[in-house]
């Protein structure tokens, strides 16, 4: 039987890749996404429509998956705004998104069987960053990953990847004097790709030892070393 793998946002940027990489090692692919426009797999994977900010509904959302054995907590949003002008309604969705949705779908998944986790963090929960509501959320998904590795006792592996920026939509949203600045502290002098994100995401998921649990494995090409 075909192993399931559930992956928000698989259906653009580093979850586009993720997406393409499972459906070469055949497994059954569950895509979580607000929308499939433009999405060439329609055909080839199950796509859910749904906007994982309704973190309320999200037990009823998998228990009608059926066993899901990898979860790739993906989907994230970033909105690059200042601390001191931040709509309250901002906030509210990227904690809804970023860390509660996250959070929400590890219980649930974990319930019906998964035992592999991997968790889309970034740089910027480590480091800080000018955005600073993301920067909280991600700090945040990185230290859920530590408290339920410890929580489920080795019985479900758990980690995380931290990228630096990523040639995604997302990276549009970075002010190009932060991008510049950014690509004079890497070895490479460019942005990570999607799909080197994705590889990454990919081993953890699938053939990582299990004593990597628990951990945060940095894609940032000695941006911030230690």
């Amino acid at each position: 039987m075909k192993k399931t793998v559930l992956i928000t946002g698989g259906n653009k940027g580093i979850g586009l890749e993720l997406t393409k990489a499972f459906l070469d090692l055949e497994y059954r692919i569950i895509v979580v996404a607000r929308a499939f426009k433009d999405f060439a797999y329609k055909n080839e994977v199950e796509c859910i429509e749904y906007d994982l900010i309704d973190v309320e509904n999200i037990p009823k959302l998998v228990a009608s998956m059926g066993k899901i054995d990898i979860l790739i907590n993906n989907a994230g949003v970033m909105y690059s705004l200042p601390y001191d002008n931040y709509p309250q309604e901002k906030v509210n969705s990227m904690l809804k998104l970023n860390l509660e949705a996250p959070i929400k779908l590890i219980e649930e998944c974990v319930k019906i069987g998964t035992t592999r986790i991997v968790n889309n963090a970034s740089i910027a929960g480590q480091i800080g960053h000018p955005d600073v509501w993301y920067g909280a959320t991600k700090a945040g998904v990185i230290n859920a990953t530590k408290s339920f590795a410890k929580i489920f006792d080795g019985k479900v592996v758990i980690n995380a990847v931290a990228a630096s920026p990523v040639e995604t939509d997302m990276l549009e949203t970075i002010p190009l004097e932060r991008r510049e600045a950014f690509l004079k502290t890497v070895v490479l002098n460019r942005f990570a790709t999607a799909d080197e994100v994705a590889k990454t995401i990919v081993w953890l998921a699938t053939d990582s030892p299990e004593y990597i649990n628990g951990t945060t494995v940095d894609v940032n090409n000695g941006s911030y070393m230690r």
